[in-house]
């Protein structure tokens, strides 16, 4: 297997990997060959494993191994593929990031833990994390403070890309965050600093704001990954009008899936409806739709299939 190239210079639109379940709750191995085969088809650039949408903290660690690897082999070097490996404890972080990278990962996520709460404490922490990985082990670096609860300001994030080369990528999930998304941007040209690729998050809630930011792409679990593919395109054949457009179609989709926890069970229902997995169930304790849920997301396919159709856009399959 040919590792694909990640460096300071990726871009484009990065799945964050849903992990399937059987009824169960087993996990449905057959399943990650169907989702990635679906991901790889919307045409992504690349793929996350194991972040926060992957239910990474309810797998056990052979689990954690073996889907990893199982994604990676299916991927088969198409295009990058990122392991999350944030873990309280450093050793058990450095471990799979070893395994990782043996497996065929191109890099790996990292985020900061609960309870740094000083910039000397975050440094501090991925100082030692930093001098824990293999000398070629490219980084992502995650900020998500809705998550983490660890708040990173611009200084801390320059400092870290300075003073850690393997730093390849910022995932932006900061928000409100679109004047540290600026601040980071242009660091290369007010401060010096390092020039890495920047990838935003948050369910895709500020694509285009982020896009004319100067994000150079998307990392998100969003289900219909292939229109965030499309609304990237656009954006990098210069037609940011046309991409908005587009977005603004699927926004009211973006927006319902971002409900905290329960988004989760609507991008895993719209994922089966899409064939790429078998069962949309979480891992317990995890989010389940009941009835009303169900006539609420159909209701927002029909709408979603009446304002494609009339812009003339391609209706996807299975909504």
């Amino acid at each position: 297997m040919q590792k694909s190239d990640f460096d300071e210079s990726a871009a484009g639109v990065y799945v964050i990997a849903a992990t399937p379940f059987t009824e169960t709750g087993g996990v449905d191995y057959d399943s990650v060959n169907s989702l990635t085969d679906f991901y790889l088809g919307q045409g992504v650039h690349g793929m996350t494993v194991l972040g926060v949408m992957g239910e990474a903290p309810k797998l056990t660690d052979s689990e954690q191994t073996t889907l990893m690897q199982q994604y990676i082999r299916r991927v088969d070097g198409r295009v990058p593929v990122i392991v999350g490996v944030s873990n309280p404890g450093i050793d058990n972080l450095a471990s799979l990031s070893k395994a990782s990278m043996d497996a065929g990962a191109d890099g790996v996520m990292i985020a900061g833990i609960a309870g740094l709460k000083t910039d000397e404490q975050v440094l501090g922490y991925f100082d030692k994390v930093m001098a824990k990985l293999d000398d070629d082990t490219p980084v992502c670096l995650q900020d998500y403070p809705p998550t983490t609860m660890v708040y990173m300001s611009n200084a801390v994030i320059n400092k870290l890309i300075n003073d850690h080369p393997r730093i390849m990528m910022f995932k932006h999930e900061d928000c409100p965050g679109h004047r540290k998304l600026s601040a980071i941007r242009n660091a290369p040209d007010t401060q010096g600093v390092r020039r890495v690729s920047i990838l935003t998050g948050n369910g895709g809630l500020y694509v285009p704001q982020e896009m004319r930011r100067g994000a150079d792409g998307i990392m998100t679990g969003f289900a219909f990954i292939g229109a965030l593919v499309k609304v990237y395109e656009l954006f990098q054949q210069g037609n940011a009008e046309a991409a908005e457009d587009l977005f603004d179609l699927y926004l009211p989709l973006i927006r319902h899936e971002q409900q905290f926890g329960f988004g989760l069970a609507l991008r895993k229902e719209t994922l089966k409806r899409f064939g790429a997995l078998t069962c949309p169930a979480a891992r317990a304790p995890g989010p389940a739709m009941d009835a009303d849920d169900v006539k609420e997301l159909e209701a927002l396919f029909a709408r979603l299939r009446t304002k494609l159709e009339s812009a003339g856009e391609t209706v996807p399959d299975g909504i």
